[in-house]
């Protein structure tokens, strides 16, 4: 385990603590690229990671009485439904396969981060909780999760606000005891198959409790969604790095692979000129709102 590993896991809970998500989105490629663990087992791991670091976060906002426990625990049942049956899946799935749905869940991930328009109006605190909306969208967002070992916070966190009609320190709250269950949940599918090395396993998730703990003193002390902004560049320039990497070599070696890779760049200036934009409309509106 070596020093950047473990500097890594502590920006993964820094990020679970600051957002209640976001952090998850760094622990397989951290594992694969830095620590160099084969592409499941690092799915498997950040299961753990993210899955400890989630109770340990959550803990603080249950003492503050900031947890939804009733939306939180349905939301949580319906996710590990599916992030069980993801976890029995992923391990029968080719490894680039599993990187390559990875790479493109950070991709929106990053876009969700730098895109959003900002915090969304919750529901009427007064409106019955949609059950079968919140068990639909946590079974899928559950199987995302055990398939690629993303927690799904920055789909949680938006759900929990529209759907449970909560303030958003409520959902950021709530969505660390659903992106738990959901990981401990996904991780006893993998389990079934592919081994955990627990030398490396449990030193990460000490650093990412760590970096857990820090988060969440840090929230509500910075400008969240400044830091927010910064991350989902960075998540959407490591999302391109993992989506590159799963491209066959041959494929350099061919016109029609060549034409491919050239349209794939042309689609990503395309894309990160649509988010400069969109950041730029985002400015403008918060001035606006300053102004009035």
């Amino acid at each position: 385990m070596t020093a950047l590993t473990l500097a890594g896991a502590v920006v993964v809970g820094l990020t679970l603590g600051l957002f209640g998500g976001g952090g998850s989105i760094l622990t397989v490629p951290l594992l694969v690229y830095v620590a160099g663990v084969p592409a499941k087992a690092a799915i498997a791991m950040s299961l753990f990671v993210v899955g400890v670091t989630s109770v340990v976060s959550a803990a603080g906002h249950a003492r503050a009485g900031r947890i939804r426990w009733k939306t939180g625990l349905v939301f949580g049942l319906a996710g590990m439904a599916g992030a069980y049956g993801g976890g029995l899946l992923g391990p029968h799935l080719p490894a680039a396969m599993l990187l390559a749905g990875f790479a493109l869940m950070m991709l929106a991930t990053a876009v969700a981060m730098i895109c959003g328009r900002g915090t969304p109006e919750p529901a009427p605190a007064h409106k019955e909780l949609p059950i079968l909306h919140v068990v639909v969208e946590g079974v899928v967002v559950g199987l995302v999760t055990g398939l690629v070992g993303a927690g799904g916070g920055f789909l949680v966190v938006p759900a929990l606000v529209l759907l449970g009609g909560m303030p958003m320190g409520t959902a950021v709250a709530t969505s660390l005891v659903v992106i738990a269950m959901k990981s401990f949940a996904g991780l006893a599918g993998y389990l079934q198959t592919v081994p955990v090395d627990w030398s490396i396993a449990l030193p990460a998730t000490a650093a990412a409790v760590a970096g857990g703990l820090l988060g969440g003193w840090l929230a509500g002390r910075i400008h969240a969604d400044r830091l927010r902004t910064g991350f989902g560049w960075f998540v959407l320039v490591m999302g391109g790095f993992v989506l590159i990497q799963q491209v066959p070599p041959a494929l350099f070696h061919t016109a029609w692979g060549v034409t491919a890779l050239l349209a794939g760049a042309a689609a990503a200036i395309a894309a990160i000129t649509y988010l400069l934009l969109c950041q730029g409309r985002r400015a403008l509106r918060a001035g606006e709102l300053g102004r009035t």
